[in-house]
């Protein structure tokens, strides 16, 4: 750190601190004494250091950056300024993470991997909550929670539980598609930098003309994609277990600065409703022969953050952030993740997280909402906090209405699973591998799936052929299981 004039510590009050050293006793040997404040300051707040860490996507790096808009036909979708015009810029803060491991946890885990964006326009913050994933294991938000507590640790042993995930998985086939990806080479991506990103939800732009159109984001690594082998990712979770992080922050240290490219494809908003896959089914892909990406800008990270508990720890992404001419889709995780996001932030960092210096827009806002834990701002003085009000408050822009959208159907526990097409894409990513990658996915998951009980594996091996035979064949010769025996398993 460079050389500075040394400034006189104090306590948080502002007291000086004339001895920091040295505990307040009764005699050199003596007891402690309760009027030592600043002894007793120090311990409580030591105390209460830790925030609770998430839930999931604990163990995380973050890089602060811009991205620049480079098509020119962007107001044909959205009218979001940030996309306005060629060449505009817009400061962005991006967190990735992996998913299920605790804040201790190594980068190189087999594991999805986090990729959140805020970007600060100048309407509000836009947060692309999204994955190194295009597709998820569950399309039920209903299913969240039991989904992650199989990626936990057991409630008895506190080990993680390979038969807890393929019991899941098992009894849960739409999860296939993510479970090909998870255990091929992308579930080891070589740090951060070498990794695309995915909004994977189906999102909405809409125009100036109120048309709208959905969306998935894309974001394509400049770097080339790299990933490790399974045996080179155990060997680094030994050598270095922040292998990433430290890649991320060495990268941008030295100047080499990651670059994504920013992609869409665009499906207009009547085609959803006869197009042959559900659109908004967060387990599959849009084929990009139907819907090709479209490029809409580049994205650069050149920034370290200063203090990484305040800038990486305290940042909260939350889905249903999105300016002015973007929107959501009927996703059914989207929507519930507009609720949950939110929350648990509420939980974790506490009410005013979002005027927290790494949340808070960096436009203009007014809003009613006051006082709440950690309130460390004016507070909004003497301003009313009601609405409607006599006294000059904001008001209400009809301008920013939301979209009206027709919905029709009866309120029910619709079955998620009447669309049973659990196998065409998986099939399709396992036929599209090289073989020497095929056989690297057969063997992470022989690895994996062979130490959970014989009737799991019957069952799951089952999926896998039915996906495509020799995926089947594959797992099944791993697992030292019969073809037929394994395919007959009910």
């Amino acid at each position: 750190m460079p050389e500075e004039t040394h400034k006189t510590m104090t306590t948080d009050a502002g007291r000086p601190v004339g001895d920091n050293q040295n505990s307040l006793t009764v005699g050199p040997r003596g007891p402690i004494v309760y009027e030592d404040f600043l002894l007793f300051e120090k311990m409580a707040h030591f105390n209460r250091e830790r925030i609770p860490e998430r839930v999931v996507h604990a163990k995380g790096s973050g890089a602060h950056g811009h991205f620049v808009c480079n098509n020119p036909e962007m107001a044909k979708w959205t009218s979001a300024k940030m996309f306005e015009k060629v060449g505009k810029s817009t400061p962005m803060f991006i967190r990735c993470s992996t998913v299920g491991g605790e804040k201790g946890s190594a980068d190189t885990e087999r594991d999805p991997r986090g990729f959140a964006v805020k970007f600060y326009t100048e309407e509000g913050n836009w947060d692309m909550t999204g994955n190194n994933t295009p597709v998820f294991f569950i399309r039920d938000p209903l299913k969240f929670g039991d989904f992650i507590h199989t990626q936990k640790r057991d409630p008895q042993t506190n080990l993680k539980s390979p038969t807890m995930m393929w019991d899941f998985w098992s009894l849960s086939p739409e999860s296939l598609h993510q479970v090909t990806i998870l255990f091929s080479d992308r579930g080891t991506p070589d740090g951060y930098r070498h990794m695309n990103g995915y909004s994977s939800h189906t999102f909405s732009l809409i125009n100036a003309k109120n048309e709208l159109f959905y969306v998935k984001w894309h974001f394509k690594t400049k770097q080339g994609i790299k990933n490790l082998h399974g045996d080179q990712a155990s060997e680094m979770r030994g050598i270095d277990p922040d292998y990433a992080q430290r890649d991320l922050f060495t990268a941008i240290e030295k100047g080499d600065f990651p670059k994504w490219r920013v992609c869409i494809q665009i499906m207009p908003e009547h085609e959803a409703e006869t197009y042959h896959i559900n659109p908004f089914d967060l387990t599959k892909v849009w084929p990009h022969k139907d819907y090709p990406l479209v490029d809409v800008g580049e994205m650069t990270l050149d920034r370290n953050p200063e203090n990484y508990f305040a800038e990486v720890e305290q940042a909260a992404f939350e889905p249903r952030n999105v300016p002015p001419g973007m929107g959501y889709s009927p996703d059914k995780m989207l929507q519930a993740r507009l609720i949950s996001y939110p929350d648990a932030h509420r939980y974790r960092i506490g009410a005013n997280y979002d005027s927290l210096p790494i949340n808070k827009p960096q436009c203009p806002f007014a809003t009613y909402n006051r006082d709440g834990a950690m309130r460390f701002d004016g507070n909004g003085g003497s301003s009313p906090n009601y609405e409607p009000n006599s006294f000059g408050g904001p008001t209400e822009n009809p301008a920013y209405k939301e979209r009206p959208k027709q919905v029709s159907g009866t309120v029910a526990r619709h079955n998620h699973r009447d669309d049973s097409d659990y196998y065409s894409q998986p099939g399709n990513l396992f036929r599209l591998m090289p073989a020497d990658e095929k056989q690297r996915l057969i063997e992470n998951i022989v690895g994996s799936l062979g130490q959970t009980p014989r009737n799991i594996q019957e069952r799951q091996v089952e999926h896998f052929y039915k996906a495509d035979p020799a995926y089947g064949e594959g797992v099944a010769k791993g697992l030292g299981l019969s073809v037929g025996e394994a395919v007959g398993a009910k």
